[in-house]
């Protein structure tokens, strides 16, 4: 193993949770692993490329890679040709590329080769992709150069209360604290053997975070696992002994579009994705708007894969946080914080009215400018 390969080894080490062929040995998909990834890596130039779309061949795969400014330019051409329809049609085609999950038919991606003005470009491997890694590994492999729309996945928001008015040294240590509990709390959640691949980054004085799995049961384990971080949190703030060592969190959950993308990290891609986009946006706007301690949930209606029933479905607001109430129930008595969990109650609620029941509160968000 040369230098290079040596130094970008433990990154690579992530693709091994993945199912491969049951004929290969370890040895050998961690050599088709390299493989792949340094034909790749050398393509990718340290950014300047990225990978739009691809198809197995015989021997390798056949790619769509264009430099990375190509994104705008495909669809701001049309615009500056004041041509409206066109520049809409060239933006959808560009959104339902970057939605495709895995690999394109051969004939699709010639037809987007010929849209963008660019050649598939072919690379060699010594082995066949769905033979030699099996074509689940080899679409996460190429993620890492790539960049998806993603409309189905639910995403959290934490935010700390109060946090720019810290000093430094307690900021450090609220974010520590909140830490703590998103560590419990996926903890917790493996003993009752729900495996959530989470994922998450900084905002400064919170996170967001989501599921790298998509579908509804990954949304109801995000759901479950928010539930539990802020339950955890408020057990460490009873039992604190400075209030201050333990933040004040409000929450916003929110399921939307939003692009999927790595950074370079030194000379490779991030082991871990970037989210932004358009539920990133809202739900930063909604947390502007929350109180201490609060959960807002947003309203979406969004199609989402059932693992159960092998199709898709129609999910709302209201539907989710009633699928939501039985997993959650199931977890009534586990120990978190030194304390046993007596019940864990999930619903929506707003005034009471008249006959004393609950309605659901309905918010409308602006934000400083007016959207």
């Amino acid at each position: 193993m040369n230098e290079v390969l040596r130094r970008r080894k433990s990154w690579l080490d992530g693709f091994m949770a993945y199912d491969w062929p049951a004929q290969l040995s370890e040895a050998e998909v961690r050599e088709h692993i390299m493989l792949l990834d340094q034909r790749l890596y050398e393509l990718w130039d340290l950014g300047q490329n990225l990978v739009y779309g691809w198809a197995p061949s015989a021997q390798g795969l056949r790619l769509l890679l264009a430099p990375h400014p190509m994104l705008t330019e495909f669809v701001q051409a049309a615009q500056a040709a004041n041509d409206e329809a066109e520049g809409e049609r060239r933006s959808r085609l560009l959104d339902e590329v970057l939605a495709q999950p895995g690999q394109l038919p051969d004939a699709q991606l010639d037809a987007l080769a010929a849209e963008f003005g660019i050649a598939p470009l072919h690379v060699d491997l010594p082995f066949e992709p769905k033979l030699g890694l099996g074509l689940e590994l080899v679409a996460a492999i190429v993620a890492r150069y790539s960049i998806r729309l993603v409309e189905d996945r639910a995403v959290i928001l934490l935010d700390t209360v109060g946090f720019s008015l810290l000093k430094p040294l307690q900021q450090v240590v609220q974010l520590g604290s909140l830490s703590c509990s998103v560590n419990a709390a996926y903890a917790k959640l493996l003993d009752r053997e729900i495996n959530i691949n989470f994922a998450r980054t900084t905002t400064g004085d919170g996170f967001y975070i989501w599921n790298r799995m998509r579908g509804i049961e990954a949304n109801v384990e995000l759901y479950q696992l928010l539930q539990f971080i802020l339950a955890d949190n408020a057990l460490a703030r009873e039992r604190a002994l400075r209030p201050e060592s333990v933040p004040r969190l409000r929450a916003a959950f929110h399921v939307g579009s939003h692009y999927e993308f790595y950074q370079s990290e030194g000379l490779n891609p991030t082991s871990f994705s970037y989210l932004v986009g358009q539920v990133t946006i809202e739900l930063a706007r909604m947390l502007d708007r929350a109180l201490p301690g609060q959960i807002l949930v947003g309203k979406f209606s969004t199609l989402m894969h059932d693992s159960q029933g092998g199709n898709s479905q129609r999910i709302d607001s209201k539907d989710f946080v009633e699928r939501a109430r039985s997993p959650l129930k199931q977890l009534d008595g586990l120990a978190l914080g030194g304390s046993e969990i007596d019940e864990i109650a999930c619903y929506l609620t707003g005034r009471r009215d008249e006959e004393s029941q609950f309605d659901i509160s309905e918010f409308a968000i602006r934000d400083k400018h007016g959207l």
